[in-house]
């Protein structure tokens, strides 16, 4: 069974999307925890109960239109054996309306397995070009796709998603103009100058 998140897991979290992610793929550690004290931010783990160690998670950001996943993986040594599956279904009964994440264009083996997998589990592939802008500062955009629940989205449903990502999520000042993405500050992480 899924549960939310206490704080002082985060650190079991934060090593698994090491393992899990590409560095341009998540934030640094201070700037990924500083989001648990976003309200619309929170992470569900699947724990074993007897040790305590966190055998998978899903990140999400929770909007009125919809949720997003953000981040999700399962610990490397508890994988192949379906608990994605279980994390994504059991996520589904928690959470009303659309889902709705980001994948990696069906360019390797391995995302064409990451794309079907979401695929068995009632997500929808948007062949939309889609680019994540960078998620910290030092990271890089990248190009990536739109999957979501309830059925492929229209153009418009794609933008208002797009849109809500970069206000919300990656804290982008204006959408993609061009090939450059402005940033802002984002308001949960403390700057140098701030006390």
């Amino acid at each position: 069974m899924i549960e939310k998140m206490k704080t002082e897991a985060f650190g079991q979290i934060f090593s698994i999307m090491e393992e899990s992610f590409p560095k341009d793929e998540y934030r640094p550690f201070a700037e990924q925890q500083a989001l648990l004290r976003h309200p619309g931010y929170q992470i569900y783990i699947l724990p074993e109960k007897e040790t305590e160690i966190i055998k998978a998670f899903v990140a999400v950001w929770r909007f009125t239109e919809l949720t997003f996943i953000e981040h999700f993986a399962v610990n490397p040594a508890f994988r192949n054996q379906g608990l994605g599956t279980v994390m994504l279904q059991e996520l589904k009964h928690l959470i009303t309306g659309r889902i709705c994440l980001e994948v990696e264009p069906p360019e390797n083996d391995l995302s064409r397995r990451r794309i079907a997998f979401y695929q068995r589990n009632g997500f929808f592939l948007n062949q939309m070009p889609y680019i994540q802008p960078a998620i910290s500062k030092g990271k890089k955009p990248l190009p990536l796709f739109i999957m979501t629940t309830d059925g492929p989205v229209t153009e418009r449903e794609f933008l208002e998603i797009r849109t809500l990502l970069y206000r919300d999520v990656y804290h982008v000042s204006k959408e993609d103009t061009g090939n450059t993405i402005v940033t802002i500050t984002n308001p949960f992480v403390k700057s140098e100058n701030s006390g």
